[in-house]
């Protein structure tokens, strides 16, 4: 990254979930993230007591395991083993006869305030996790683009108004920050490379808020170093802010040490390569999935995801950065987002993209 580091854009106040409509409902059943289940998010908050939770360092987490009576903890479990078998085996409950629920923890903090869901194998004690939240049409769509245009897949449900989602595995951006960082000049360059990658993902499809502890780091040993990938791991703030630069993660304080590895060891003209690759692999992506991202944009478009002074920001934010006026006639943030995929992937591979 050649620019300055800039200070935190910070959300302007904390943002509300917004409804799922039924247009994004349709859409939902259509490709089967819909599922029909008798526990919702509000059956966990019938919790009697709980406890903070501290991490190895013994410092607090600030989330809370949270404890049931002995009934309703009968119930919860046996729903919680009934939804992890939708996302592992397609609904198949022949698993659930080895596995419990180990923990569960709330989250105290967030938009969504989620519950996470601790399950254990008792045949070799080999633990996952899941999310329960409260629905929010932001984060679906956030969800939905990460599956179509990224290189990540992760499974979700919609249950009524309660969203089911997977556990992402890696290291948390700002653990890895302050861990991993110090290696050999080998994999600084090739992480150096992936956030310049992830920098552009995020900007394309107008995923804000990349702080630090909302991305995880996926390393994999490789023949001669590590492989990096960066991964989102909160969608709440897909197309919500005004401000263009909360869409850019390279403008984040809390990710500076990753910007300064890109300025020590990338030339501008690297780093314009890199994000010349991401464009072409994202515009590969769309080419596979063209008709599903156009039905998902024009219920994007008509669905409130955010507020009209935002979203007159946020066009004209756009407008003088790509030095055009394309946003100008938009009148949603999903149209706004959808104008964004056309321009920049039309710029740099000149050709025509759309959706």
């Amino acid at each position: 990254m050649t620019e300055q580091v800039r200070d935190n854009d910070l959300p302007s106040k904390k943002k509300i979930p917004f409804p799922v409509s039924s247009g994004l409902r349709r859409y939902l059943e259509k490709y089967e993230r819909c599922i029909k289940l008798d526990i919702q998010y509000e059956d966990l908050m019938r919790y009697t007591e709980s406890i903070p939770l501290y991490n190895m360092d013994n410092q607090d987490t600030l989330w809370r395991t949270v404890f049931y009576s002995e009934q309703d903890y009968r119930e919860i479990s046996r729903d919680l083993k009934t939804i992890y078998a939708h996302l592992k085996t397609s609904g198949n409950v022949k698993v659930m006869d080895h596995l419990s629920i180990s923990r569960i923890d709330f989250c105290t903090f967030g938009n969504t305030h989620p519950f996470r869901v601790r399950i254990i194998n008792r045949l070799n004690d080999n633990y996952d996790h899941f999310y329960i939240k409260v629905a929010d049409a932001s984060r679906i769509y956030g969800l939905e683009l990460e599956n179509l245009i990224s290189p990540n897949q992760l499974d979700y449900f919609l249950n009524k108004e309660t969203l089911i989602e997977e556990h992402i595995a890696g290291i948390p951006g700002d653990d890895f920050m302050k861990k991993y960082l110090n290696d050999n000049v080998f994999n600084q360059i090739r992480m150096a490379k992936e956030f310049v990658k992830f920098n552009e993902r995020c900007f394309v499809r107008l995923l804000g808020d990349m702080r630090s502890y909302n991305f995880v780091v996926d390393i994999t040993p490789d023949i001669e170093g590590s492989q990096f990938r960066i991964r989102a791991i909160d969608f709440d703030q897909q197309s919500y802010e005004g401000r263009k630069n909360f869409y850019l993660p390279q403008y984040f304080k809390d990710n500076n040490p990753l910007i300064f590895l890109g300025i020590e060891h990338m030339k501008p003209e690297a780093v314009t390569q890199y994000q010349m690759e991401e464009h072409s692999l994202i515009a590969g992506r769309i080419a596979n999935s063209r008709q599903r991202l156009h039905e998902l944009f024009k219920i994007m478009a008509q669905d409130k995801l955010s507020f009209p002074d935002k979203i007159e920001q946020l066009k004209k934010e756009l407008n003088h950065y790509h030095k055009t006026d394309a946003f100008s006639a938009c009148t949603s943030m999903g149209e706004i987002v959808r104008t964004n995929f056309e321009f920049i992937l039309e710029k740099d591979l000149k050709k025509e993209v759309r959706l």
